[in-house]
C-alpha cells in the first residue's frame, strides 16, 4: 500500500523546522547508509545526535501519534527516531532498497523495517526534480507533496530520489515495524477500518457496525507480532 498522509504537521510547525534548518549544521547523507545504498546516495543529512534532529525528532513522533490516518495505516509497533535530508545541486539517491533491520541508535534495541514514510518540509514549487520515485507491483510512482504531507509505503519496494536541479528539497524519513508484518494483510485492515468509520459517519448505531468492528480486531488478533 502507498498511501499519501496530508496535514502532518501544521504550517506553524513547518515554518519553525525550517528555520531550525536554516540553522543547522548538515552532514554527508551516507553516514547513515548501508553498504548498497552508499554507492547511490548523494545528499546532506543532520546528524543523528544534534540537538536540532532531536528537536524536531519529537515534534514528528508526536504529530504521527496523533494523526488517526497513519495508525491507521501502519499500525505501527515502533517508529525509527525520524532522520532529516536535503538535496540541492543536483544530488540524488540512486535505486536502492531499504535495510531489512535498523539499529535504534543509542539503544540495543533493533526494528524491523516493514514501512518507509517521507515527511516533506519544502514545496513542489521551491525545487525542481526531486521526486520520490517508488516501484511496486502496479507500476512506478513519482512523488512530490505540499510541506507538511507524508507519504508512507512498503519499505520491501524498489525508490529513488531524483536529481534536485533548482533549489532544496529537505525532508523527514524514517521507519515503522508495524504491528501487522505483511502488506497485503495491513492493507485488508486499513480498507475495513475505512469501510466501518465511513459506515459510523453515514449511519450511527447502525449493527452491522459492532459485527464488522469485531471481525477487525479477531483479524488484527490472528495477524499481529507483538
Amino acid at each position: 500500500m502507498l498511501l499519501p498522509i496530508p496535514d502532518v504537521l501544521t504550517a506553524e510547525q513547518v515554518l519553525r523546522a525550517r528555520k531550525l534548518f536554516d540553522e543547522a549544521e548538515w552532514v554527508d547523507g551516507r553516514v547513515t547508509a548501508g553498504y548498497q545504498s552508499a554507492r547511490a546516495k548523494d545528499n546532506m543529512q543532520l546528524p543523528e545526535g544534534s540537538p536540532v534532529a532531536r528537536d524536531l525528532g519529537a515534534m514528528v513522533l508526536t504529530a504521527l501519534e496523533q494523526n488517526a490516518l497513519f495508525i491507521s495505516a501502519a499500525l505501527p509497533a515502533c517508529v525509527f527516531p525520524p532522520l532529516f535530508n536535503r538535496y540541492q545541486g543536483g544530488q540524488s539517491f540512486g535505486t536502492h532498497v531499504d535495510n531489512a533491520i535498523r539499529q535504534v541508535p543509542g539503544t540495543p534495541h533493533r526494528i524491523r523495517t516493514d514501512l518507509s514514510a517521507t515527511l516533506f518540509f519544502t514545496g513542489p514549487d521551491e525545487y525542481d526534480g526531486g521526486e520520490l520515485v517508488v516501484e511496486d507491483t502496479y507500476g512506478t510512482h513519482n512523488i512530490k507533496l505540499p510541506a507538511g504531507h507524508l507519504i508512507l509505503y512498503p519499505a520491501t519496494s524498489l525508490h529513488h530520489v531524483r536529481p534536485v536541479t533548482r533549489g532544496a528539497r529537505i525532508a523527514s524519513f524514517f521507519w515503522i515495524q508495524s504491528m501487522i508484518r505483511d502488506d497485503s494483510e495491513r492493507t485488508l485492515l486499513f480498507d475495513l477500518d475505512v469501510a466501518i468509520q465511513r459506515l459510523n459517519s453515514e449511519i450511527a448505531n447502525h449493527p452491522c457496525s459492532v459485527q464488522l468492528t469485531g471481525v477487525y480486531h479477531n483479524l488484527i488478533r490472528k495477524w499481529a507480532h507483538v
